[in-house]
């Protein structure tokens, strides 16, 4: 089992840049795929980003590719989210998950969840 906890949130302006931390707690951190998801109000949670367990599969949301980084430290237990050239339309509480089967790309295949860490970009 795993705990996530997000952090690194903030009301940025249009244009900034951001880093999303994601500690974990658990002693087999390495053997699980993370992921990032972000959900607006009203609206679905949405994948940006996963990274394998070995960091050498990494895939993004199509909204955010080329905008943000996904990233690990197994040592630290950490998971990261560098967010740039934000956008009004990247405001939404982001989450991070974590899986022990399946690279988490849909929010159905994430086992555990943090509580979360608002953004709010503004124009």
């Amino acid at each position: 089992q795993v705990q996530l906890v997000e952090s690194g949130g903030g009301l940025v302006q249009a244009g900034a840049s951001l880093r999303l931390s994601c500690a974990a707690s658990g002693r087999t951190f390495s053997s699980y795929a993370m992921g990032w998801f972000r959900q607006a109000p009203g609206k679905e949670r949405e994948f940006v980003a996963a990274i394998a367990r070995t960091g050498g599969v990494i895939d993004y949301g199509n909204s955010v590719k080329g905008r943000f980084t996904i990233s690990r430290d197994d040592a630290k237990k950490m998971v990261y989210l560098q967010l740039n050239s934000l956008k009004p339309e990247d405001t939404a509480v982001y989450y991070c998950a974590a899986s022990s089967r399946l690279l988490p790309t849909h929010k159905s295949s994430a086992d555990y969840w943090g509580p979360g860490t608002q953004v709010t970009v503004s124009s």
